[in-house]
């Protein structure tokens, strides 16, 4: 069992730990991480799962972008990274995080939801990366694993754009 809550400037050096266990120290140096340099943490869905004994058992972010266009620019948050502590893997912790998630940025009025990943493992949560092969980052990265999610039925996604980092002010950000 376990709880999900917003996560709290005391989880930040836990959630850094799980990172770096699930991604590795050179986990900075991926261009996912590159965006989020650039980019203001959506602080209203930063969130961890907890296990009964306070433990944190996984964590999972999302930051404000923008794909920027000829004809203008449209706000989307990139998720990630989203990590389980990897003795807990596989219980659907992480798959709580993401539909939480998801429900929380639709609830928000979030109009599009963009990740790096494998599509075989986010498919089940919609995303797909039929639009998204003219989608270009700020490095390198596999074309198939830039993957976009609509929160809006009937969303036009941009055949062609650069994902750029977004910075808010505190109050926009949240």
């Amino acid at each position: 069992m376990h709880q999900i809550r917003a996560t709290a400037p005391t989880d930040r050096s836990a959630v850094e730990a799980l990172l770096d266990r699930s991604f590795g120290p050179d986990r900075h140096l991926r261009t996912a991480y590159r965006l989020r340099e650039a980019a203001s943490p959506c602080r209203a869905l930063q969130r961890v799962a907890i296990g009964p004994d306070g433990m944190l058992l996984a964590t999972i972010e999302f930051w404000h972008v923008q794909l920027a266009m000829a004809h203008g620019a449209q706000e989307a948050l990139l998720l990630g990274p989203i990590a389980v502590e990897p003795a807990r893997r596989g219980e659907g912790i992480g798959v709580a995080l993401i539909e939480d998630g998801i429900a929380r940025a639709r609830a928000l009025g979030h109009a599009l939801i963009m990740l790096v990943g494998d599509l075989d493992y986010y498919a089940r949560f919609g995303f797909s990366n039929a639009q998204t092969a003219g989608w270009r980052l700020p490095g390198p990265v596999e074309q198939e694993r830039v993957l976009a999610l609509p929160l809006h039925a009937n969303m036009v996604l941009p055949k062609d754009a650069d994902v750029l980092g977004l910075h808010l002010s505190a109050e926009q950000a949240a």
